[in-house]
């Protein structure tokens, strides 16, 4: 399990903060490997997707149509996803407003 560190806020600057939330953070395998679970099972479009680091969940970012990512939040209160995209290797938690990254890259 990647063990992760606040290093922004909401605006991108560098913050003090801490992360309520990062205790909730599981290995988990993702609930499918390629799309939006939820587009999928909708037959929508997504843009960019987002895993959510408690249960697995895989839901499309802000910029899809749906924002199944953070409908899955606001569902269950799973506070932290990581991108899926390729190359990409960050976190968001929701409820903080914190752009987190793996401790070994930041």
């Amino acid at each position: 399990m990647t063990p992760w560190t606040v290093v922004a806020d909401a605006e991108g600057e560098a913050t003090e903060k801490s992360c309520a939330h990062l205790g909730e953070i599981r290995d988990v395998r993702p609930s499918v490997e390629h799309g939006c679970e939820d587009c999928l099972r909708e037959g929508t479009r997504w843009v960019h997707l987002r895993e959510c680091l408690s249960c697995g969940h895989v839901g499309c970012c802000d910029n899809s149509p749906r924002r199944h990512a953070t409908a899955h939040w606001r569902h269950t209160g799973h506070a932290i996803v990581a991108s899926r995209e390729p190359g990409e290797d960050w976190a968001w938690c929701y409820a903080d407003d914190l752009f987190l990254l793996p401790e070994d890259q930041a």
